[in-house]
Order: C-alpha cells, then structure tokens, then sequence
C-alpha cells in the first residue's frame, strides 16, 4: 500500500479551514482503500485566529490529520519546507489551504504519478478572481525569471504539486534559507509532468500574498536562481567608466584648449548624476546577494516547530 503525504501550510485560514479539511478528506478519501492510504499534515504558520484550535480538534477525530504548529509566523515557503520535511508518505502533494486550487486535481496528479512521472504540477489554464494587474505581473515574471536563470521554470503554475519520495529526498538536502519551491524543484529535474486546471477565487478570507509579499518572492527567484544581475551590473560599471572617460577627455579639452570653461558645467552635473546613480543601482544588486550570503552563513535553523499533535 502506498502512502499520500498532503502538505497544507496555514496562516490565519479559521474561515475556509472546516470546507478545506472536508474537501481534501473527501478527495482522498475516492482512492482506492486497498492501493492508497494518505495523510494530512497542517502547518500552522504562526496564525492568530481559531486555525491551530481547529486543526486540533480535527486531529483528536482523525489520525490521518496531523499538524506542525509553528513558535512563530516563518512564511509560505517555510512551511511547505516542514510539512515536506514531517511527510513519510511515498509521495507528497502540496496545496494551499484557500482552495484556490481543487484538491480533485491531485487525484490526477496521482494518476500521472502511477503513470511514472516523479513531479507532477499544477498548470492554471484560468485564475478566477485575480485582477488584471495580478495576471500581469505574473506572466511578466516567469518570462524574466527564465530568460535569466539556466533552470526552466514553468510558467502560470505555483507550489501546488505532486513529489514522489525520490525527487523528494533530493529537494530535502537542499537547505538555503532563502526558497523558492518551485524553482528549487525545477532545479531537482527528474522525470516531471502537468496537469491543467482552472484555479477558483478563494473560497474565504483574505488573500496571504499581497504586492509586498509578491516583490519578496520574485527577489528570492531571481536572486537565488540567477548570477546575471551580478553580470548585468559588472557590464553597467564598464559602461559607466568608458563614459566616464569620455567626460574626463573633454573636460580636459575645455579646460586646456578653450576659454569657455563653464560651458562643460551641464555636462559635468549630467556625469556626475548619471554615474552616482548607477554606482547606488549596482551597490543594490551587489547588496541583494551580500545580505543573502550574511543571512545563509549564520546558519540558523529554517524554522521552529512548538508543538507537533498526531505525529
């Protein structure tokens, strides 16, 4: 028999939790009994609300439902890290606790799995209730995050996926603090696959990944998947230096062979402008991965789980 890790991570879900847990039990519960056997595992990052006392009281009715409550709220990416980490089944599926994504996918997904495919993601063919400027952003981003980085990363999908415990294991030794899932299980390879689906609006409460957590993510992606902003800025710095000396030789020429000093004065404020903003653009980049060396250094471990109930 073959066991079904499934990985919700939580964050203040007290509204959409009982529908959620219902739907996902339902789903798994259409495999067949004699091949399939699964498992729930919350993680509870860090709510305020009623979620961890919900997952509770669902784990002293069920012990297929375990949890992972967090000492603090760590983030998405780190909590589908623990869930994965906690998981025995021979295959795991992440999904987000907002039902954004039907959890009916992953009995495709698992299909696709007995088929033979290692990964099997989900690919949304329609985002209902996301707005334009969603939508946007997101093409735009994939577009970018692959034309820099050497691993593909496919494009209009998101953490929901299926990991069979090969490809699984390889994701687990790789331990950087800062993560982005899907790029990291692209990197892994193996033999992978999709399933499309159209993604619903939320089913309740408010969305966890609003503009401010959305430019954190996509920092992550490009500067943990990428060196070619380093690059981009070395070859900025040189193109500021040329024009640079440029500006050298022709303020020399004024000075040495005219007597219309202050004429130059408007090129020498555009020069100075120019190459101090360009001196703070690539301290940026450079910083960007500076501050993530500091903080992998430090090796700090990527979570802190509180309790842990069904385990």
């Amino acid at each position: 028999m073959k066991l079904i890790s499934v990985i919700v991570p939580c964050f203040n879900e007290e509204a959409v939790f009982p529908e959620t847990l219902k739907r996902l039990t339902d789903t798994m519960s259409e495999l067949p009994t004699e091949t399939y056997d699964f498992e729930l595992i919350f993680v509870n990052d860090g709510s305020k609300d009623q979620t961890l006392q919900l997952i509770k009281q669902a784990a002293q009715n069920n012990q297929r439902i375990k949890c992972l409550n967090f000492s603090r709220n760590f983030g998405h990416q780190l909590a589908i890290t623990a869930g994965l980490d906690h998981c025995q089944g021979d295959a795991a599926i992440v999904i987000d606790a907002d039902l954004q994504d039907p959890p009916s996918i992953m009995l495709a997904m698992i299909e696709k799995w007995s088929e033979g495919f290692d990964v099997v993601f989900g690919k949304r063919k329609d985002r209902e209730g996301e707005s334009g400027f969603k939508l946007w952003t997101a093409k735009y981003f994939y577009k970018i995050i692959n034309r820099l980085s050497d691993v593909d990363i496919p494009k209009d999908t998101g953490d929901f996926r299926l990991m069979d415990r090969q490809a699984l294991n390889q994701f687990l030794k790789m331990r950087e603090s800062y993560r982005f899932v899907r790029g990291m299980v692209a990197w892994i390879g193996f033999n992978q696959t999709f399933v499309e689906y159209d993604r619903d609006s939320r089913y309740a409460g408010e969305t966890k990944y609003p503009l401010k957590k959305m430019i954190g993510l996509a920092s992550d992606a490009i500067l943990s998947f990428s060196n070619t902003p380093l690059k981009i800025a070395t070859f900025v710095g040189f193109l500021t230096s040329v024009a640079a000396f440029v500006g050298i030789v022709y303020s020399l020429y004024i000075r040495l062979f005219t007597k219309s000093w202050v004429e130059g004065w408007t090129f020498l404020m555009i020069a100075i402008l120019l190459i101090g903003g360009i001196i703070l653009l690539v301290l940026g980049i450079i910083g960007g991965y500076v501050g993530r060396i500091y903080g992998e250094i430090k090796q700090r471990p990527l979570y802190i789980v509180k309790d842990k109930i069904g385990f």
